[in-house]
């Protein structure tokens, strides 16, 4: 197998609570929210999207936000979610910036995954709408069918969204993942817990490996000391996808652990 390469593409910041990516925070089950918590409760962290560039193909893992949060992100992301999620974008953040920067557009990406569909992981998602294929978990696309008010709609209104079905391989921390070329160097995986389809992505090769987590973890205290995050849809899974994630960071093969808001990475290529 030739070398894969891994774009770590820090796509603009999002405001939230602090008990967001750390649930520990506050005893209010309501505290992620924002709502009238004030500034004094906000953290800012990095949204991340992640390009693998494989012999067999081109991969985005999520897309960050969308240039219109720019001049009117109320409208874009919806008054209600804004209040739990602010934007920042400056130029040269937007996906398909950085897509160009490395001398890419959109049509050549062989699958967007969207890891789970909360705003600041879709936002950006008409940007990269040329791609050949975009997907996201069934699991996922189901309780957006059962009208789960954490998600906009709006923001893939008229984009075909493709379910991913997860088997039974053993894999992850239920496990149920998809080998997406087949040859075991990149593996789509359930890591559900946070929200009822989150999936990470496990790329393999020359004996080394990467995980990519999305929210299953907000950063590397998450899977250091089991930090559950704010926002769950089912606390035991949500603990199991901790502690595979902590698990695989111990293997002496692991390069990285890479999640969506972790403020100690910085964009960077990785070549496995």
């Amino acid at each position: 197998m030739n070398r894969i390469e891994i774009y770590a593409m820090r796509c603009g910041t999002v405001g939230t609570d602090e008990t967001v990516p750390d649930k520990r925070k506050s005893r209010n089950p309501f505290a992620y929210s924002g709502i009238l918590r004030g500034k004094k409760h906000q953290v800012w962290l990095p949204v991340y999207v992640y390009l693998i560039v494989h012999p067999k193909g081109k991969i985005l893992i999520d897309t960050g936000w969308h240039t219109q949060v720019r001049q009117d992100q109320k409208k874009h992301l919806s008054w209600k979610l804004n209040i739990a999620s602010k934007a920042l974008l400056p130029v040269g953040e937007a996906v398909t910036e950085q897509l160009k920067a490395l001398g890419l557009s959109s049509e050549e990406l062989d699958y967007v995954l969207l890891t789970h569909l909360d705003v600041d992981h879709v936002s950006g998602l008409e940007l990269v709408k040329d791609a050949k294929c975009i997907c996201a978990s069934d699991a996922e696309l189901c309780a957006v069918e059962k009208g789960d008010i954490r998600y906009n709609r709006k923001l893939w209104e008229n984009i075909a969204i493709q379910p991913i079905h997860m088997e039974n391989t053993g894999l992850g921390p239920h496990g149920r993942s998809v080998d997406v070329f087949q040859d075991g160097t990149v593996q789509f995986v359930d890591v559900s817990g946070h929200s009822a389809g989150t999936t990470g992505v496990l790329i393999q090769n020359q004996g080394k490996f990467v995980l990519i987590t999305a929210d299953a973890c907000y950063n590397r205290q998450s899977w250091e000391q089991m930090c559950l995050p704010g926002i769950m849809v089912n606390k035991d899974k949500a603990k199991a996808s901790l502690k595979w994630a902590h698990d695989m960071s111990q293997k002496k093969e692991c390069m990285e652990i890479l999640a969506t808001h972790d403020p100690e990475i910085r964009p960077h290529k990785i070549i496995l």
